[in-house]
């Protein structure tokens, strides 16, 4: 038996030129092409033609023919017959035994008008007689194309969105890590508090406790104190009670040393609290300065650890662009519409009037903040940028070009992402803090007085990025701080 592929290869030398499907009732015309009766019958139908015997041209070569000329070719239909046969015979052996639910026949055909499949009764009714038929496997060639073409996008699209889970996963095990990271930084410096804490309570209560103790001894003593000198005021009041009560001659006896033994008694007024313990309990509150210099170091250490690493950051005077004027410690830049007398060195923008920061990152977490002072149609563009970012002629500020910043111009805030978007903010910024989170790919930008958050750049970084700035405009500057 004929394998499946040299049955269809002898299947494509009879299909018919102009319907391309297998010939039916073949003719031959005087050029000797063939082709299905009713498709010529049909092209030989010209509109309006009166004369049907006027020549016509063959589909295939041109050259003219009559159109009564064509025969019946009998011998091409045999071919046909047993190529159909042959290929029949080949489907079977394939296993294939789908049964037309109409008729109970084998499937083996498939009609491309109606697109449904036949098996050789479906094929032989009228409803297909005029329609495109063709064995399964012949017509399954140009849908197998299809296919092919959409699962090559469909595994284009399916790679990138592996790429895109694979980078988000790694970003997400960077964050986690980072939190796992705070987790413990939280719990030792509140370990370190605590134990500070307890140190200290342990010594101001301490010190309470002496203070206590020495209130205690001297309201013992001046209880002992004052009760004695009542004693002496009571043992004087009785013996004046005593004598007033004596007749005259008795009470004038020695009336004079008692009066003035009375007279001259000096009463001590004592007091229950020594000025010295006094002092010391007002001044005891001082004992709590320590604690409030440690809860301050506490507080900026945490708040350090768990926030970004403040960047010093110094503008570099080799990449500046000749309009910037640098100030000596490279911390200012000012715009000028004069050309500075700068080298053109490979580093040195020329187009746009940027300056890079002397420094630049591979790793960590890192914010800094830029006091911006524009003047009137002035801006500043302010962000991060890869450190092969072009430095000659026209450069478009996006992302796709490596660089991720924000343009902050009189009276409205850009993010300059694939497309601008202008922001809408409740204040101008005068002050914008940037963070750049190396590992898991942000570009933070913020208002640094109001901390009124700004916009987020999310990207992937490869290689050391550089923090930008841009000016323009007469009378615009910016300055660095922490």
């Amino acid at each position: 038996m004929a394998s499946a592929t040299s049955v269809t290869s002898l299947a494509d030398e009879v299909n018919c030129p102009i319907c391309q499907g297998t010939l039916r009732e073949p003719v031959t015309i005087d050029c000797g092409h063939n082709f299905c009766r009713c498709c010529l019958t049909r092209y030989c139908e010209i509109p309006g033609q009166e004369e049907p015997e006027e020549s016509l041209t063959c589909p295939l070569c041109k050259e003219p023919f009559r159109p009564g000329s064509f025969r019946p070719n009998w011998q091409l239909a045999n071919v046909v017959e047993n190529i159909e046969r042959l290929q029949l015979a080949s489907l079977r052996g394939l296993g294939e035994e789908d049964a037309c639910p109409e008729h109970g026949e084998k499937v083996y055909f498939f009609c491309e008008e109606d697109e449904v499949q036949l098996c050789v009764v479906c094929r032989e009714a009228g409803a297909h007689g005029a329609h495109t038929v063709r064995f399964l496997e012949d017509a399954a060639g140009p849908y197998r194309e299809q296919i092919q073409k959409c699962l090559t996008c469909l595994r284009k699209e399916r790679e990138e969105i592996q790429e895109i889970q694979s980078r988000e996963n790694k970003r997400i095990q960077v964050l986690l890590t980072q939190v796992a990271t705070k987790r413990q930084q939280v719990i030792s410096q509140f370990a370190h508090l605590s134990q500070f804490l307890a140190e200290q309570q342990s010594v101001l209560l301490a010190q309470l406790e002496r203070l206590d103790g020495d209130i205690l001894k001297q309201q013992e003593e001046f209880e002992s104190l004052v009760t004695g000198e009542i004693c002496r005021f009571s043992t004087l009041i009785e013996e004046l009670e005593e004598k007033n009560e004596r007749p005259a001659r008795e009470l004038l006896t020695d009336i004079r040393s008692t009066l003035i033994r009375c007279e001259t008694r000096k009463c001590r007024k004592p007091e229950a609290v020594s000025p010295e313990l006094g002092q010391r309990i007002r001044d005891f509150p001082q004992q709590a300065l320590p604690l409030q210099q440690e809860m301050k170091i506490f507080l900026e250490k945490l708040c350090f650890e768990l926030d970004y690493e403040p960047a010093s950051i110094f503008l570099d005077p080799q990449t500046s662009h000749p309009k910037l004027l640098l100030s000596e410690d490279h911390k200012q830049a000012r715009f000028s519409y004069k050309w500075q007398n700068s080298p053109d060195t490979p580093q040195r923008f020329d187009r746009i009037t940027c300056v890079l920061a002397q420094s630049g990152f591979t790793g960590g977490r890192h914010t800094w903040v830029v006091n911006v002072d524009l003047a009137h149609g002035g801006s500043c563009t302010l962000g991060v940028v890869r450190e092969d970012v072009r430095r000659k002629g026209e450069l478009r500020l996006r992302p796709e070009e490596g660089i991720w910043v924000v343009r902050l111009a009189w009276g409205f805030v850009s993010a300059l992402g694939s497309f601008p978007t202008r922001l809408v903010l409740e204040k101008q910024p005068r002050k914008v803090r940037v963070s750049l989170d190396y590992e898991v790919g942000w570009v933070t930008f913020s208002n640094a007085v109001t901390q009124e958050h700004i916009y987020t750049f999310t990207a992937s970084f490869a290689e050391k990025v550089f923090p930008l700035f841009g000016l323009w405009g007469r009378g615009s500057s910016f300055s660095l701080s922490h």
